[in-house]
């Protein structure tokens, strides 16, 4: 019990000291503590003060345990930068960091030194000089078998049990070793001996000058020169790494340059210390800043006579990008300026650092030299080598095989610039031409070849390629498209100078035409109503050609008109064109996608401003200059317009459709004056079952014109109704003003039928004639026998026909008129589409002379005197009445 509590006083005194020596606890001497009982433990502890809780961390600590050493160095500043986050306001916390270059090499060393304890786990190497203090653990087996721990003493002698004392001071390990080994045998006949270092001994040395916390510690008695610097937390900003002095005994034993540690991985100078040893780290010397294209970007630390190659290689070489024939260098004059000096770095003897220098290497250009560019509607979109004399076809090896199956075979486009300003011209070319040798274009460097697709909708081309018997590959191909949005269109913009904004303004425009909620009646006549940005096709022309025409009308001047001409008419494609170079009229027809079957080949107009902006109008013969080869010759100029003409009195495919009471209803084929009594007649005439007079005829230009009479009509009515209120309170109506708003939002939602009011017998017989137009309707009902009952009447509905019936008769069998009914302005709309009013004066005693038909709608009206008096509100109401009705009478507003 005594050598326990010996041994528990040792442990405390060790523990109390661990600061001054630099000294832990070892996990013997806590596991010993731990063996004691409970009592014992809380009497030693009170008795001296130990904190159990702490041995229990301590204890439970495995890997601080196992090392037998905590972290000696902290990152430097750790705590400190914590609490300034913690005090910075949500502004600077958020501040963008300036990324600085820094010198190179000090984090390696950065740290915050705590306090060291000594490795005892180190391997210890052959030619340890043994000292006082170095521990051996000594194993014996054999005849006798036992295990101790030795230490050497202050004299330098080693006591092992049963053996005599040997002196070992200044001897190598492996000696020791040896020696031990060979006195067991000699000492103790049949015990084998086995020798392993234990504890190594502390040694104290100094680490003054440029450290981070220069002063005095104990490191263990293998530690080197780097092993001081990591304990005293580094080398300071102004300390120099390539200047490290070890001094004993105040001569200078070694010099250490980390540079040939860090960049060479040389560390023969990093020698091992001795007791008494002082590490000196004097303040860096010249300094050189290297920054842009290097590998290693930073502040570097030269020696005397070290030249711009050594520098170069501090920074790890140039990097791939770099151009160091252009080196800059900002140097400072020995006044409060600087001065640029520009070097080739390539040269070893141009540039010789001096400190303070910042040499920036600036990034070679970017733009491709000696190649040439191919995107589009291709199997490998990208850049090729060029070489002089090489030609477009050399481009591909096979049109089936480098092209997509969408791709058009006679227009394509070289893009090529002219100037340093990056002006560009426009090559036009065939496919088909160049393959087989002819118009065979011969590329210059960074050249673009743009490839079209020959779909301008997105729509047409996904139901041609549904049509194809496409392999794998070219299925793969097709997804391969979408990448252009992503990558090839941005890098094309970018080739010819523009960027988001020409996207941005494209977007302005499309977002005002969708506000336009009503089209004009020239665009609905017409049916061209252009397609959105998504529904055009990726390698269309409308995509590809929209940023070279904006780079034409960028780069236009009074010298050099704006390079473009446009075509109209019976092509394909119409629209606005870069103008190649020489440019022809058979150059645009093949840009428009070609002439239609409509075409008129005698003749053709060319519009042209001349040098005082007066219009010119060419005529050329079309037939002559499509022609191969042509038979003469005419070249386009800038903004010239093309207008083909269609073929006279050809027709496209006319059509109207014949439903109802009719003996082959369809769709009929018609010629440009045709009647419809001949189209009736085609159609095999009326079935027995039909009702003529009650026929329904449609007409789409009748629609257009009714639906912007509506449209026209429900402005009116709102700008009467903002007149109509700085006059009398709109309070006082019997309707509100919301109702009255609402009622002009019902106007402007109704959409025309486009009636056209005819007598078909009439026209059947022959006293009347009607010409059709492409996409007529006539719908011919069956016989009907019953008369509607609408508008302000108590029940809306419909009656059977009776010849003896008269008006009034169904307006009561109505229900009768409501309050608000105007009995003034009631009115028949009969099967025909005609609207007949009976005579006014007494009402009920001058219809005897009105006639009721089958099919006949009555229209009792709503008085207006309950909305306000407004002037146009009784034509409003009539026309939502008469909407409301199948057989309403548009066209007679």
């Amino acid at each position: 019990m005594k050598f326990f509590k010996l041994v528990i006083a040792l442990f405390i005194s060790l523990l109390f000291i661990t600061e001054a020596h630099s000294v832990t606890p070892t996990k013997q001497q806590i596991e010993q503590f731990k063996k004691l009982p409970k009592s014992q433990q809380e009497a030693l502890a009170k008795k001296y003060g130990l904190d159990l809780s702490m041995l229990d961390s301590q204890g439970n600590n495995s890997n601080q345990i196992e090392e037998e050493n905590t972290d000696s160095v902290l990152p430097r500043g750790s705590f400190s930068d914590k609490e300034n986050k913690e005090n910075l306001t949500e502004e600077e916390k958020f501040k963008p960091q300036k990324d600085e270059l820094k010198p190179f090499g000090y984090e390696l060393f950065s740290g915050e030194p705590t306090t060291f304890a000594p490795s005892e786990s180190a391997l210890v190497p052959d030619s340890y000089i043994v000292g006082p203090g170095d521990t051996f653990t000594i194993n014996l087996f054999g005849k006798e078998t036992s295990a101790e721990e030795a230490m050497v003493d202050r004299e330098g002698r080693l006591t092992i049990s049963k053996l005599k004392p040997v002196t070992v001071s200044g001897m190598q390990y492996s000696d020791v070793v040896n020696l031990i080994k060979a006195k067991v045998k000699q000492e103790i006949i049949g015990t084998e001996a086995f020798v392993s270092m234990g504890k190594t001994r502390s040694i104290r040395i100094m680490v003054l000058g440029e450290s981070y916390k220069p002063g005095a510690y104990t490191v263990p008695s293998l530690a080197s020169i780097t092993h001081a610097l990591f304990v005293s937390g580094g080398i300071s900003e102004i300390g120099s790494l390539r200047n490290i002095q070890l001094k004993r005994a105040g001569q200078t034993i070694a010099t250490l340059d980390l540079y040939d540690l860090l960049i060479k991985g040389d560390s023969s100078n990093d020698v091992i210390l001795k007791p008494g040893d002082v590490v000196f780290i004097p303040p860096v010397g010249m300094q050189v800043t290297v920054e842009g294209e290097v590998r290693r970007p930073a502040i570097f630390e030269l020696k005397k006579n070290e030249s711009s190659q050594d520098l170069i290689a501090m920074a790890g070489g140039f990097s791939a990008a770099a151009f160091p024939e252009k080196a800059i260098v900002e140097r400072f004059k020995g006044n409060s300026y600087k001065t640029v000096l520009q070097f080739n770095l390539r040269d070893e003897h141009a540039y010789i650092p001096k400190n303070g220098d910042k040499v920036k290497v600036p990034t070679s250009s970017q733009e491709l030299d000696n190649a040439v560019t191919l995107i589009g509607a291709v199997a490998h979109p990208g850049n090729y080598e060029w070489h002089k004399g090489k030609k477009v076809s050399e481009l591909f090896n096979s049109l089936k095989a480098d092209l997509l199956p969408i791709a058009d075979y006679d227009y394509s486009l070289v893009i090529r610039e002219i100037n340093i300003r990056g002006d560009i011209e426009v090559h036009q070319f065939s496919l088909l031409d160049a393959i087989n040798g002819k118009d065979d274009l011969t590329l210059k460097p960074r050249d673009i070849v743009v490839i079209f697709s020959r779909f301008q909708s997105l729509e047409s081309e996904e139901n041609a390629l549904n049509t194809m018997a496409l392999t794998e590959a070219q299925l793969k191909q097709q997804e391969k498209i979408k990448l252009w949005n992503e990558y090839e269109e941005r890098k094309f913009y970018e080739f010819i100078d523009l960027g988001s904004a020409l996207d941005k303004e494209l977007a302005e425009k499309l977002s005002k035409e969708k506000e336009q909620e009503v089209l004009s009646i020239t665009e609905l006549l017409t049916n061209k109503e252009e397609l959105e940005e998504d529904e055009y096709a990726v390698f269309s022309r409308k995509r590809l050609l929209k940023p070279i025409l904006a780079k034409l009308n960028q780069q236009a001047s009074s010298d050099e008109g704006l390079q473009i001409i446009g075509i109209r008419g019976e092509v394909f494609y119409e629209g606005v064109y870069p103008k190649p170079v020489n440019a022809s009229v058979k150059d645009a027809v093949i840009a428009a996608g070609g002439l239609k079957e409509s075409a008129f080949m005698q003749s053709a107009e060319v519009t042209r401003y001349s040098e005082k902006s007066n219009l010119q109008h060419i005529k050329i013969d079309l037939a002559s200059l499509m022609a191969k080869p042509s038979t003469s010759s005419f070249n386009l100029k800038s903004k010239d317009t093309i207008n083909v003409y269609p073929i006279p009195n050809w027709q496209q495919d006319r059509k109207i459709n014949i439903i109802g009471e009719v003996k082959f209803p369809g769709v009929y084929s018609i010629a440009k004056g045709e009647t419809l009594d001949k189209v009736i007649e085609r159609a095999g005439g009326f079935t027995a079952y039909s009702f003529p007079e009650g026929a329904i005829f449609t007409r789409e230009t009748t629609r257009v014109q009714q639906q912007q009479q509506l449209q026209k009509l429900s402005e009116d009515l709102r700008r009467d109704i903002a007149s109509k209120s700085f006059n009398n309170s709109i309070t006082d109506a019997s309707l509100s003003y919301e109702d009255m708003s609402n009622l002009i939002n019902d106007l402007a939602k109704v959409k025309a039928v486009g009636r056209l009011v005819i007598d078909l017998p009439a026209i059947v017989n022959g006293k009347r004639q009607l010409e059709v137009e492409d996409q007529d309707v006539l719908y011919v009902p069956s016989k009907r026998s019953s008369i509607s009952v609408v508008g302000e009447v108590n029940f809306s509905g419909s009656h059977l026909y009776q010849d003896e019936l008269s008006l009034d008769d169904y307006l009561r069998r109505s229900g009768g008129l409501k309050q608000r009914a105007d009995e003034d302005r009631i009115y028949i709309i009969k099967a025909s589409g005609l609207v007949e009013v009976p005579s006014q004066g007494t009402w009920f005693a001058v219809n005897n002379d009105f006639q009721l038909s089958p099919g006949d709608t009555i229209v009792v009206p709503l008085d207006s005197d309950y909305i306000d008096n407004l002037t146009l509100w009784s034509t409003a109401t009539q026309i939502i009445y008469q909407m409301g009705v199948a057989v309403a009478a548009i066209s007679s507003l």
